[in-house]
């Protein structure tokens, strides 16, 4: 996996979207987060094809933080199975990706 990475999930509302977000930064598992939405999601679930709106939740981290993320996200969720996807960053503003990581270290 690349050194940085940004880790997506999707919530039922945007108030439980701004929590995992506040909730990942304040941990230091993630540099910030963007909160996308509403989106509308259609998927099957019990056999049943549902469309629902969802508010996306986009956390840019460091790749060593993304298993302590992925947790946080699944204790935290309200989903019996939430959508956790990491998506390598290929490239960008080097100051930017020095800023990331040094945002999920101490302080």
């Amino acid at each position: 996996m690349r050194e940085h990475v940004i880790v997506s999930s999707t919530t039922d509302s945007e108030t439980t979207a701004r929590e995992l977000a506040a909730q990942a930064v304040e941990a230091r598992l993630g540099a910030c987060a963007q909160i996308v939405g509403p989106i509308l999601s259609v998927y099957r679930w019990d056999g049943e094809v549902h469309a629902e709106p969802e508010w996306r939740v986009e956390i840019k981290t460091a790749a060593d933080r993304v298993a302590p993320l992925v947790e946080l996200i699944k204790e935290q969720h309200n989903y019996e199975v939430p959508e956790i996807i990491a998506t390598p960053i290929e490239g960008g503003s080097a100051e930017y990706l020095e800023w990331l990581v040094e945002e999920t270290r101490g302080g």
